[in-house]
């Protein structure tokens, strides 16, 4: 009975040993006698010791920090910018065949690439265009790691840092442009002023009653003003275009 309990033990350990359990969200590449069979999971699988070896494989998007880079852009200013890039396996086979280890390979790959498409683009166009810088940067490394099975979703320029004499040129462009904007208003405002004045010119040249009453209205806002009295001399010729209108155009 001891050899029989002694085989029977090794055996359970052995049968034992072979089952694997793999989440949700993992895949396991298997590897029998050094050739891929296949991929298995998520669950329970079995894994044969000594023939059997088992690669797992997440397929959760993994969120990744490129290191700020130092570059020179296309008219010659040193920055330094880091990024963020999402991706995940959508080929785990690929993803353990192809490349050595796929989260550094894609890190180094978006390095090199963040500063060869930043040093393609101005220092405005980095500011500004932002949104096209990062799906540029998407498309190259979704294309370069799909030989690895990897899908690059979204890579993102977090943080761009300028030296201290261009954030001194920029604040004084930026005051510049303010000054510009405001004299723009200014001068809108000045014609918009004379342009209403020329139209009530050409009203009062048409009506010249018109004048006598603006002459009239004043004298009752300075009236309302001023608690002194105010003596004005008041010309009959002014008063001629009512004594018109009264006696029908007659003297």
């Amino acid at each position: 009975m001891g050899p029989f309990v002694t085989v029977l033990v090794v055996l359970a350990f052995f049968l034992l040993s072979a089952l694997k359990v793999l989440k949700e969200y993992q895949r396991g590449v298997i590897f029998r006698l050094g050739k891929v069979i296949g991929i298995k999971g998520p669950g329970l699988i079995v894994v044969w010791p000594l023939i059997d070896h088992i690669r797992r494989v997440d397929l959760r998007v993994v969120t990744m920090d490129v290191p700020p880079q130092d570059v020179i852009t296309l008219d010659n200013v040193s920055v330094r910018v880091n990024a963020v890039v999402y991706f995940r396996v959508i080929d785990p086979k690929s993803a353990v065949l192809e490349v050595e280890n796929y989260v550094y390979a894609t890190s180094q790959l978006a390095q090199t690439t963040l500063r060869s498409v930043l040093g393609e683009a101005s220092l405005d166009e980095l500011l500004s265009q932002r949104d096209e810088i990062n799906a540029k940067l998407q498309d190259i490394l979704d294309r370069m790691t799909d030989p690895w099975g990897i899908k690059v979703s979204t890579v993102e320029v977090k943080h761009v840092d300028l030296p201290e004499d261009m954030q001194r040129v920029m604040a004084k462009q930026a005051e510049a442009e303010r000054d510009r904007r405001a004299k723009i208003i200014r001068a809108e405002a000045e014609y918009q002023a004379a342009q209403k004045l020329a139209d009530a010119a050409d009203i009062i040249d048409a009506h010249p009653a018109a004048l006598q009453l603006r002459y009239l209205q004043t004298l009752s806002e300075i009236a309302v003003e001023n608690n002194s009295t105010t003596i004005f001399p008041l010309p009959l010729e002014m008063l001629r275009p009512f004594f018109g209108k009264f006696t029908g155009g007659k003297g």
